[in-house]
């Protein structure tokens, strides 16, 4: 992963721990891609990520349930590769009436191309582009809270 989209997929981590915003991690053939950085999956204090085989998370029958069973109308996307795991998952989630964000500083792919070829297809589809620091402050809502100063200092 690249350094600035491993950076922001921390900071969209623990901002969603401080929010008690739920997050749900998955892994694409673990055992032939590797394992999600050891660092992010602490941070959201689960012990393991979801493992699928397929590209979308949301065919991933296990993944899927988890995902229903937190009963949210919206969905925030970080990770990767953006045209393959990240684009399918984006219009599953499209598909079933979830607003769907994708934050385009935390997704990469290994071409850039691809990566912004699939930013505009998922726009085009429904999805809304974001930054890290859009749904940092988004979840945050106000200032002046111990949320905002810590959170704050994270996209700093």
């Amino acid at each position: 992963m690249a350094p600035k989209v491993e950076d922001n997929c921390t900071i969209l981590m623990k901002a969603a721990a401080r929010m008690s915003v739920p997050v749900l991690i998955s892994e694409q053939y673990p055992k032939g891609l590797g394992h999600t950085l050891p660092d992010l999956i602490s941070i959201t204090g689960q012990n393991e990520a979801i493992e699928k085989l397929s590209f979308s998370c949301m065919g991933e029958e296990t993944y899927a349930q988890r995902f229903d069973e937190l009963g949210r109308s919206q969905a925030v996307i970080a990770g990767i590769e953006t045209h393959v795991c990240v684009l399918q998952t984006a219009f599953d989630l499209i598909e079933k009436g979830h607003d769907t964000y994708v934050v385009a500083d935390a997704v990469t792919s290994r071409a850039p191309v691809n990566r912004q070829t699939a930013l505009d297809r998922m726009k085009e589809a429904g999805a809304t582009i974001v930054t890290t620091e859009m749904v940092v402050f988004e979840w945050l809502r106000v200032a002046g809270t111990a949320e905002f100063k810590e959170l704050s200092a994270l996209v700093r």
